[in-house]
């Protein structure tokens, strides 16, 4: 019980959320909140759920169902995720574990011919890193195009409107860092 708490604390102060903020988010008082922190009560799964949807993750991290990846910062090839595939066809990979301690997600995006992100990220916040690693990407940032070739990179802020475009005849690749986690 006394890790649920702490996972809580720690990823609340990772999103530089105040205990009043969260505690408001989730419906209970600021007290209950800080009891739940200090492993002095447990709370139903009703709230737990609901202080991890405002946390960004899920109640199994919270409880630590994942917590053993911890000690294999390794992601074998054979072992990424697939995490979504776009409207237009923009394949998404998980790069990383789940892990409730890390500050940012690894994607590897596969962009068909003509296929872009969208809106896919767009209830990101924080900022975003891009490196292309082949084909030809347009990058709409600001009401600006920036045309991106392999070895080319992006810095932005998440919340700025964003989209990236396949311009290139055939598939390109580009890795996606964000921060903080966007799951």
């Amino acid at each position: 019980m006394k890790r649920i708490g702490e996972r809580i604390k720690r990823k609340r102060e990772l999103l530089n959320l105040h205990l009043n903020e969260l505690a408001e988010k989730v419906g209970i008082t600021p007290s209950a909140l800080s009891q739940i922190e200090k492993a002095k009560s447990f709370p139903s799964i009703v709230t737990l759920k609901s202080i991890a949807e405002h946390l960004h993750t899920t109640v199994g991290e919270l409880i630590g169902e994942n917590e053993s990846l911890a000690n294999n910062p390794v992601v074998f090839k054979k072992d990424i995720k697939f995490v979504d595939q776009t409207k237009s066809g923009t394949l998404i990979y998980l790069l990383s574990h789940q892990d409730i301690n890390k500050q940012m997600d690894t994607y590897l995006l596969r962009f068909g011919k003509a296929s872009g992100i969208e809106s896919y990220f767009s209830n990101s916040f924080g900022q975003i890193f891009c490196h292309v690693i082949s084909g030809e990407i347009r990058f709409d940032l600001d009401s600006k195009s920036y045309i991106l070739k392999p070895g080319d990179n992006i810095y932005l802020n998440a919340k700025a409107p964003h989209d990236a475009i396949n311009i290139f005849d055939g598939i390109s690749e580009m890795l996606w860092i964000q921060s903080p986690p966007h799951f």
